[in-house]
């Protein structure tokens, strides 16, 4: 009788050692679709996209502009301009030299523009079932755009409360994080620390 007690004083301890384990696999898998983030800043970027729109028609027209030859000068037949070569070919290498930076400039605030609108993180939506996660993103002019991955193609590079503002998520076969910002609402914290924001080695 003390064998068969102690057996099931045994069994007991370990049934209970085993289900906070099994509750966590349990929460990691919902029977539905779980949404785990949230941030709306739709007319921020809306206000973004005018922006770099802008100033990517803005920096074009400086070197469309800068690129334009100089209205000829109005000088008599027979008078004689030394030096001509030496102040066309200056001249020339100023204008192409302004309308590159010019171009080189629109080029970096419309990419930049795009890219950090293309890496903010909308939504965060953890699939039924668990192994699947789909993110939306703002994307230019606050659009949206959304796709599916794998849960284990998802790692966050840093735990909540490591960082102040932005939250580093790194997916394998893209080159960029996506950024998901802490002012955002967390509905299920437990959930986003075992699921999406857990590291993981891509």
């Amino acid at each position: 009788m003390a064998a068969l007690g102690r057996r099931g004083a045994v069994r007991l301890f370990l049934t209970l050692q085993s289900l906070p384990a099994r509750r966590a696999l349990h929460d990691a898998a919902p029977p539905r679709d779980v949404l785990l983030f949230e941030h709306e800043r739709g007319r921020f970027f809306a206000v973004l996209g005018l922006f770099c729109a802008g100033q990517g028609v803005f920096w074009a027209s400086l070197a469309i502009a800068a690129l334009a030859r100089p209205p000829a000068s109005t000088r008599p037949p027979n008078a004689k301009s030394p030096g001509r070569g030496r102040l066309d070919l200056r001249s020339a290498l100023w204008r192409y030299g302004l309308a590159v930076g010019c171009g080189a400039i629109g080029t970096l605030v419309l990419g930049a523009g795009l890219l950090f609108s293309f890496r903010s993180v909308r939504s965060v939506m953890l699939q039924a079932g668990g192994k699947q996660v789909t993110l939306t993103t703002h994307a230019p002019f606050g659009w949206g755009a959304h796709f599916t991955v794998p849960l284990n193609q998802v790692s966050c590079m840093a735990h909540r409360g490591e960082v102040p503002a932005m939250l580093p998520l790194k997916v394998k076969g893209r080159r960029f994080y996506f950024l998901l910002d802490k002012a955002g609402h967390f509905p299920n914290t437990k959930l986003f620390d075992n699921t999406v924001g857990a590291y993981r080695s891509l």
